[in-house]
């Protein structure tokens, strides 16, 4: 176990610098319109900040929905780059979950603006 004391103690590792998450929460696109029509809702939070060549950032996704008959759908994907709403930030996400019950969503998501209670 590596003990994240700030210590100058030479058992002690340097804690990693922790990026920005955020909020993210929505509904997935009705599917099975015709047979089965339903939809599934998640909420979570982003992977950590993961800095980009031109100054900007992306997150990663992972989630899971909620149970509809037995079934829910893993949610993976990468957002775009922060996009500025004042002096905060939010992302863009669309992309599809994963193939369950013999189906699958689109979705399309923006995260909750970074730090809104912060200075």
């Amino acid at each position: 176990m590596i003990n994240y004391d700030r210590g100058n103690n030479a058992q002690t590792a340097k804690k990693p610098e922790q990026r920005h998450v955020h909020e993210v929460l929505g509904s997935v696109i009705v599917a099975e319109p015709q047979t089965d029509p339903h939809n599934h809702r998640f909420a979570g939070v982003s992977g950590e900040a993961i800095p980009l060549p031109n100054g900007n950032h992306v997150h990663k996704l992972t989630l899971r929905t909620d149970f509809y008959e037995e079934h829910f759908h893993e949610i993976c994907g990468v957002s775009g780059e922060a996009i500025r709403v004042g002096d905060r930030h939010v992302h863009f996400v669309k992309a599809f979950t994963s193939v369950n019950d013999g189906h699958c969503h689109k979705f399309r998501v923006a995260a909750l603006i970074n730090n809104p209670i912060g200075e």
